[in-house]
């Protein structure tokens, strides 16, 4: 089947040779929209993009590799107009809540299961992130395109067959969405298909793992580490996503 503009992206992701090709999607996604906040493009400085990110801010992991990234007039310009933002609501939360009284804030409080409204509203943007947000609307999409690749394209299924797998994280989004993107028969085969590449690949991850063990025993000092030199950052990586062993993801001038 000929490539569409939508289908390189993710057949590139298979074709690396990855653990987990949508680890490595994910990973890709996620360093381009660090790129498109912070990066040399300036965004940062189109009203349009602070005007987003001063409502929406960013979660912890994420303030993180803002700072790891490395722009510091960038994450500087961010930070003074979110903080602009965030005082505006913080004082809306004080002067809307009235103890024992229903305000807005004392109602949303009650639906969020809060019993107070101030920290309803700290809990609400605890959870909001711009890049979160971004990311679960590109991610999906990659997980449309995995479905749309598997229907039609009888090289891609053969390409994920003879790959390593995925991680356990991202075999459960596209079993999840089989339910809807698949009929029975067609879920039976690629579960049954999925079965057979994930039992193979946690084998050969274990078997790397073990081997890596067995290796701090002087007896086997002078032995072969065989494939176990990384065992352990791609034995966590099938088990929970991501690359643990990765620098942080830096500003390119």
């Amino acid at each position: 089947m000929k490539e569409k503009l939508y289908t390189i992206p993710l057949n590139d992701a298979v074709n690396a040779g990855d653990e987990c090709p949508m680890c490595f999607a994910a990973r890709e996604i996620e360093q381009d929209l660090l790129d498109l906040v912070l990066g040399s493009g300036s965004s940062y400085m189109e009203s349009d993009m602070r005007e987003k990110t001063d409502v929406a801010g960013f979660c912890k992991m994420h303030f993180q590799k803002m700072f790891d990234y490395g722009n510091t007039l960038g994450n500087a310009w961010i930070l003074k107009t979110h903080y602009m933002e965030m005082r505006k609501q913080m004082k809306n939360a004080f002067e809307s809540y009235k103890p024992g009284k229903q305000s807005i804030m004392a109602r949303f409080s009650k639906d969020t299961g809060y019993k107070n409204s101030i920290a309803a509203w700290v809990a609400e943007k605890e959870k909001s992130c711009y890049i979160c947000k971004e990311f679960n609307d590109i991610y999906e999409r990659y997980i449309d395109t995995f479905f749309y690749l598997y229907k039609n394209d009888s090289a891609f299924v053969e390409k994920i067959k003879n790959s390593k797998g995925f991680c356990l994280t991202h075999l459960g989004d596209i079993l999840e969405k089989s339910e809807t993107e698949l009929n029975v028969d067609q879920r039976t085969k690629l579960i049954d298909m999925l079965q057979t590449l994930m039992t193979e690949n946690m084998d050969r991850v274990q078997e790397d793992v073990s081997w890596m063990v067995e290796k701090f025993d002087y007896l086997n000092k002078d032995a072969d580490w065989k494939n176990s030199k990384d065992a352990i950052q791609r034995g966590m990586q099938k088990l929970k996503s991501g690359y643990p062993a990765d620098a942080p993801y830096k500003f390119k001038k």
